[in-house]
């Protein structure tokens, strides 16, 4: 399959409840989504390709400023800046909100810039640690999705969660990809402090 009309022939349209959710701003009701939601995935393009990233925060994964604008922190991570090279060159973002134990999902298109203004870094400070930058995401579109991915993948569902125990670790994955040259034993024994210390 190669054209548009190809893809319509199989697809069809969407119907009514498919296209009228569809909004230019947060309502209240989306309002209620976002403030729900800890955990969002992060999209971006730029000239090196396309990335998407986890982001979560302690309550609510973002602040809504008002109805077509909202900040989200950079909090302490890997400091490969993939997101935030892509949005200083290209303003497009994609959010995929995430609520536990609903299967409703919330997305949000729009065009972001990073801020590093004093006061508003102060605003998302947690434990005396603000991010060193907010990404400021104006709206161009917001609507939910339905349930259908999180039934079919039982998502919230405890016993299908997978035992840790049975997956190769951080530690694991990197002294294979160094070829050694990262102790990986020595990277996992270290994580949990080390993350305790700098989750801010």
């Amino acid at each position: 399959m190669t054209t548009l009309e190809q893809l319509e022939a199989i697809y069809g349209f969407p119907g009514e409840t498919s296209t009228v959710k569809e909004a230019p701003r947060i309502t209240p009701k989306y309002q209620a989504l976002i403030e729900a939601s800890p955990f969002v995935a992060l999209a971006t393009a730029g000239p090196e390709g396309l990335d998407c990233s986890p982001r979560g925060d302690a309550g609510c994964a973002v602040r809504i400023a008002d109805a077509r604008t909202v900040l989200m922190p950079d909090r302490r991570g890997n400091n490969r800046c993939d997101s935030l090279r892509n949005i200083i060159r290209d303003a497009r973002v994609g959010l995929l909100f995430l609520i536990p134990g609903s299967g409703t999902t919330l997305r949000l298109n729009g065009r972001a810039h990073l801020s590093v203004e004093p006061e508003l870094l102060a605003s998302f400070a947690v434990n005396g640690q603000a991010p060193r930058s907010v990404i400021v995401i104006e709206v161009d579109t917001v609507y939910f999705q339905c349930a259908r991915a999180i039934v079919r993948s039982e998502l919230w569902n405890p016993e299908r969660h997978v035992d840790p125990a049975t997956l190769p670790t951080p530690g694991d994955i990197l002294a294979e990809m160094s070829e050694a040259s990262v102790d990986g034993r020595v990277y996992d024994e270290e994580w949990p402090e080390r993350a305790a210390r700098t989750m801010w």
